[in-house]
């Protein structure tokens, strides 16, 4: 009983929070001083149509690249808690995996090259409109996932995926240095032509960028769902 009383107390000084919260909530007419920065000047810098893109790969890219070398080290450790010695395992203690049913089959073979296809689409694009490498990334991983899922008995090549994650990462790194060399500073994509603003040859290396950001993130995610799945 006195659990149920603590339970529905916390609840309750939740939900008055919540409503205080709301009440109190009023739209903004006009952006920050900040955003406002931001939203007039990074066409003009950067030349990207997506300000979003823009901030995150020039602005604040070394935000950027501390995230991506998160996920990197989350990749890792992943890998060595869910490390197995395969060679120990016979082919009888192998775990039978039930086949995908024909809905799903059939349904991946539909569905993967349209996945696939989308995320690439959102990566090469990202400077122009909604999207970009992590966006990119993860589309592509969820791709990964539909065709394990599919076929439960495939297996990725870890150690080639690894490979091209790393070779991203350093490719990431040393557009940064290009960009301390030939531009303002570390990251800055403005040592390549920013081109004319709304078209696909535009806005400097921010397009490499976030390509080498969709390479990288879709290999590590890839990476994690082939753990988890052994």
């Amino acid at each position: 009983m006195i659990h149920r009383v603590g339970a529905l107390f916390a609840v309750t000084l939740f939900a008055l929070i919540f409503v205080r919260l709301a009440g109190g909530y009023t739209e903004r007419s006009a952006l920050r001083p900040l955003a406002e920065h931001y939203v007039l000047q990074a066409p003009l810098e950067l030349g990207v149509s997506n300000i979003v893109t823009g901030i995150l790969i020039a602005y604040r890219g070394f935000d950027t690249l501390g995230e991506v070398a998160v996920l990197f080290m989350v990749a890792a450790s992943v890998g060595l808690l869910l490390r197995k010695d395969e060679a120990d395992l016979g082919e009888a203690k192998a775990p039978q995996r039930r086949p995908a049913s024909e809905i799903v089959m059939t349904g991946s073979r539909v569905l993967l090259p349209v996945i696939l296809t989308f995320g690439a689409y959102v990566i090469v694009n990202g400077h122009l409109s909604a999207g970009g490498g992590f966006q990119g990334g993860a589309i592509v991983a969820s791709g990964v996932m539909l065709l394990l899922l599919a076929d439960p008995a495939a297996r990725l090549n870890a150690a080639a995926l690894s490979m091209i994650e790393s070779l991203a990462g350093m490719l990431y790194v040393g557009m940064g240095i290009l960009g301390l060399i030939l531009a303002g500073g570390f990251l800055d994509p403005r040592f390549l032509p920013l081109g004319e603003a709304g078209t696909l040859i535009s806005a400097g290396a921010i397009p490499l960028v976030s390509a080498l950001l969709g390479i990288k993130v879709g290999a590590e995610l890839s990476v994690i769902i082939n753990r988890f799945r052994s």
